[in-house]
């Protein structure tokens, strides 16, 4: 561990796995935050289980300081390292305290814009898309979902519009055929988290010339809810194994027979075996039906007739 940049005074703002992973590619490379600023526990499972979020999990674990604001509003608190749960600062010590940099990566909240320009060099974020394509929430499932064949990780200089900063680096990258997209997430965390080491010393140098992302050329894409899921079996091949690779994770492709939801769990893409001139046919090889065990797909079928 390169331990000169640990000079660097930044606050890492994050929560799910995707931060705890930025921080651990960070922590191996010398840059170890000195606050880290995570969205508050949450009900999980079906026992609705208050769990610990990822980066809350490796603050502990690494012996960081972290806080979590419940609102907007206590962003202009920051608690002591000593205790916690009592010891608040007011907007004016937070401000004295004199930063470097806020490093952003899935915080889960919009940061206020008055927030983002405390630090000296102002705040940064991993994006994982090449902006200023996919702004928003989902750039990976969208990129899937739209059957794109590349996309990539941008770092961009924050501002308080979402993801319209400008751009520091970028960095693309191919996405393979059948790829679902918690692969090809898995492998944008590993290449946003080196892009952002390599981009670190050359923007705290001034090194960097910012580009101005080209406004006419955004998209956006939304977050994504449970019923989006819901899958047209007589939609087009394409569209659907696209969907089923965009949401296998979560929220998964179903459809629903006699009122009840079928969980598509494998599927595959291939020529129709009988004429090949007609096209890709979309295959379910498994399904989940509600409250019952996995099974081939052909024999549901079976049951069902």
């Amino acid at each position: 561990m390169n331990t000169q940049n640990n000079k660097l005074n930044f606050v890492f703002w994050g929560t799910p796995d995707v931060a705890r992973e930025t921080l651990e590619i960070l922590k191996d490379s010398g840059y170890v935050p000195s606050l880290i600023v995570i969205s508050p526990d949450k009900p999980q499972g079906r026992k609705m289980v208050i769990t610990p979020p990822p980066a809350k999990v490796w603050a502990i674990e690494n012996n960081i300081p972290y806080v979590q604001p419940e609102k907007n509003t206590d962003l202009f608190s920051i608690f002591s390292s000593e205790e916690f749960s009592s010891a608040v600062r007011s907007e004016k010590k937070l401000e004295k305290v004199k930063y470097d940099l806020f490093i952003v990566v899935a915080y889960g909240k919009i940061i206020p814009e008055n927030i983002l320009n405390i630090p000296r060099l102002g705040s940064i974020n991993i994006h994982y898309s090449l902006l200023p394509k996919y702004r928003g929430a989902s750039p990976v499932e969208s990129a899937i979902l739209n059957g794109d064949t590349e996309t990539g990780v941008t770092i961009q200089k924050m501002e308080y519009q979402m993801d319209s900063g400008p751009i520091l680096s970028e960095e693309k990258v191919e996405i393979l055929p059948n790829e679902k997209a918690s692969e090809l997430r898995k492998r944008l965390i590993k290449l946003g988290g080196e892009l952002l080491i390599k981009t670190l010393p050359e923007f705290i140098a001034h090194n960097i010339t910012e580009i101005k992302q080209d406004e006419s050329k955004a998209t956006f894409c939304k977050k994504i809810k449970k019923e989006d899921g819901l899958i047209d079996l007589k939609d087009d091949a394409m569209k659907n194994y696209n969907k089923f690779r965009a949401y296998a994770a979560w929220p998964r492709t179903f459809f629903f027979q006699n009122d009840k939801r079928i969980i598509i769990t494998e599927a595959i893409l291939e020529d129709n075996p009988i004429d090949k001139t007609q096209g890709k046919q979309f295959i379910i090889k498994k399904v989940l039906p509600e409250g019952k065990k996995e099974i081939k797909y052909e024999d549901f079928l079976k049951n069902t007739i």
